[in-house]
């Protein structure tokens, strides 16, 4: 089963990355793009957060999502030493963008599944994406 999860994974990596490249995304970046979900922004330990990335990892995802224009980075109003990140213009157009190649994805990949099976497929997904190490 391991095995098999991996194959997927790396699969679904190369699939998201190649039909998001000529918008000038990742499967990683889009998916933190994704992540936004109020106009405060995001603190970028939020980000890392909702993305299961650890602090390293997160900060070379912002520095890449700010030099392609995708997030812009501002201090912190309530702490000056934390950063707050924002989408801007581009980034919400990307967003957009990848939202609807996401759901013809999606489509694609749930293709000749009923309701129940894909439930059971979720229930199980959510289950290994919340173990504990």
């Amino acid at each position: 089963m391991n095995w098999l999860l991996s194959r997927a994974y790396r699969r679904m990596v190369a699939r998201l990355d190649a039909g998001l490249a000529d918008l000038g995304l990742t499967g990683t970046q889009s998916g933190a793009l994704f992540s936004f979900d109020t106009d405060e922004g995001l603190l970028i330990g939020e980000l890392g957060e909702k993305l299961g990335l650890g602090q390293s990892a997160t900060s070379g995802l912002v520095q890449r999502l700010v030099a392609a224009g995708f997030v812009e980075r501002s201090e912190d109003a309530s702490d000056g030493r934390a950063a707050r990140l924002k989408l801007t213009r581009l980034g919400l157009a990307r967003r957009a963008a990848a939202a609807k190649r996401a759901q013809a994805s999606n489509a694609a990949l749930t293709k000749g599944f009923n309701e129940a099976e894909l439930d059971v497929i979720v229930r199980w997904l959510t289950h290994v994406s919340e173990l504990e190490d």
